[in-house]
C-alpha cells in the first residue's frame, strides 16, 4: 500500500510521451473542446430555456 501511494505521488517522474498519451492528450485538449464549441456555435440562439409555458417548444426557429 505504501509503495502504491509513493508511486502515485511521484507519477510525474515516470511520465513519458508515447503515441497513446499523445493521442489522449490531443483528444482532451483540442478535439473535444473544438467539437463542443462548434456544436454550441451552430445552435446559438436556437433554444430558449426561459419563460416557457406548458406546451411551448424550446426551439426558436
Amino acid at each position: 500500500m505504501t509503495r502504491v501511494a509513493e508511486l502515485n505521488k511521484e507519477r510525474w517522474r515516470y511520465f513519458r510521451w508515447t503515441p497513446r498519451t499523445a493521442f489522449i492528450s490531443f483528444m482532451y485538449a483540442i478535439f473535444v473542446p473544438t467539437v463542443v464549441g462548434f456544436t454550441f456555435a451552430k445552435s446559438d440562439g436556437k433554444y430558449d430555456m426561459r419563460a416557457k409555458l406548458r406546451g411551448d417548444t424550446i426551439s426558436e426557429f
